[in-house]
């Protein structure tokens, strides 16, 4: 029996969360594809897979599919494209009134008996949308022969407050572990509850359970696992953001903007889509910033020391840390525009057309008119809709295209 093709060295994909915004990485990973004109008979491009939220759907659909040279990208844009917001952001305010429910429930207008815990969003027909996309057992087999070098989820352990880094990994492989107690790594085979625990923002989204214990949203620590991936052994990084990079000039005119004509604060709404931002986004660059001045570093070091100091170092930083530095080449992908003002001009434009709650629509657009700027952040998380998704593949498909040459580079020294 011939064995599965192999990836000549390993390459990390690492996503980062946002809700909906997990969309475009999608669009990014099939941009890379199509740069490189990969085939289903090649041998897989990622065997590392880190994810936290909505990243860590898209990375169990990529491992599952890693027998495939494109690691099944179209499907993945596909589930995304069918995403209907009547279904899938549904609010369920009710499962905050614990009574009211119950007389709901007893009039079989409110189905309680395969309720998930206490949030805003019925968050069900998401969850069965991952539970019956993902191949499991092909997952599983993927790593069990090596295809998947590792699978990194992240996840918030709700008690303690520490990251868990749920890791499934190959026969053989490595992880080297953290001598940070913020950070815990457990290694046990990834399922349906690991991958929902690392997308359960709180309020928005139920805490889930994993054996004994609750966890949720990885991303309010650790929204991209950079160091997981490193730790697992990764060669290379390919790093999707989905955080967009304002210039001076542009930050300067928003805030004018925001602070312009009406005197009112700024509605509830558009206060949660910046706390979302603060709360998953920012520390994103800063992350890229550490990796970038700890390459420059290490290349310093290595042109200044001789191999017996260099060595030295290397004992000392494991000592410390539990893992040595070494220098590392990354391909970074974040958006071109800003996905909060695509998502404002989605709602204005086009939330008469989609199939929901007159209330819930009414709420949705007025919150969308009455924004300080142009921007909707909260609607680019929860915009559950095929239409806003297909938009925002499309710009993370022509970022990547708009790198080819660097895609063709890195992935040639490969």
């Amino acid at each position: 029996m011939s064995q599965p093709p192999r990836a000549s060295s390993k390459v990390a994909l690492v996503l980062s969360g946002g809700g909906t915004r997990g969309a475009y990485e999608a669009g990014v990973v099939l941009g890379v594809m199509e740069v490189l004109g990969r085939r289903a008979g090649d041998a897989p491009l990622f065997s590392v897979l880190s994810g936290t939220s909505v990243g860590a759907i898209n990375a169990v659909f990529l491992a599952a599919n890693a027998q495939r040279g494109d690691h099944g990208i179209r499907e993945l844009c596909a589930l995304w494209s069918a995403l209907k917001l009547s279904e899938h952001a549904r609010f369920r305010l009710a499962s905050w009134i614990r009574g009211p429910a119950r007389v709901l429930e007893k009039m079989r207008l409110l189905d309680m008996a395969d309720r998930p815990g206490r949030s805003f969003i019925d968050t069900r027909p998401l969850e069965r949308i991952v539970e019956t996309s993902v191949d499991w057992a092909q997952l599983h087999a993927n790593v069990d022969s090596g295809l998947v070098s590792a699978l990194l989820i992240a996840a918030l352990h709700v008690v303690s407050g520490r990251t868990t880094i749920f890791a499934e990994l190959a026969p053989g492989a490595e992880f080297k572990g953290a001598r940070d107690d913020r950070r815990i790594a457990r290694f046990e085979r990834v399922g349906l509850d690991h991958v929902l625990a690392s997308a359960a923002l709180p309020l928005l989204f139920p805490t889930r359970r994993v054996g004994e214990h609750y966890y949720c949203d990885g991303g309010l620590r650790f929204n991209t696992p950079i160091s997981p991936a490193i730790r697992a052994g990764a060669e290379r990084l390919v790093v999707v953001s989905v955080r967009y990079e304002r210039t001076a000039g542009e930050a300067a005119a928003t805030e004018l903007m925001a602070s312009g004509g009406d005197a009112r604060d700024p509605s509830p709404v558009f206060l949660v889509g910046k706390l979302l931002n603060a709360l998953l986004l920012d520390p994103v660059s800063y992350d890229l910033q550490v990796l970038d001045r700890l390459n420059q570093l290490m290349e310093a070091l290595e042109g200044a020391l001789t191999p017996e100091e260099m060595t030295r170092v290397n004992q000392i930083l494991v000592g410390a840390r539990g893992a040595s530095y070494r220098r590392l080449r990354t391909l970074v992908f974040t958006p071109s525009l800003d996905l909060g003002q695509l998502a404002g001009r989605y709602v204005r434009n086009h939330l008469r057309d989609t199939e929901l709650n007159p209330v819930v629509k009414y709420l949705l657009g007025r919150a969308a008119r009455q924004a300080p700027t142009q921007e909707a952040d909260w609607a680019s998380y929860l915009m559950f809709d095929g239409g806003f998704a297909e938009q925002l593949i499309q710009v993370g498909r022509q970022d990547a295209h708009a790198k080819q040459q660097e895609i063709r580079d890195f992935f040639a020294e490969t």
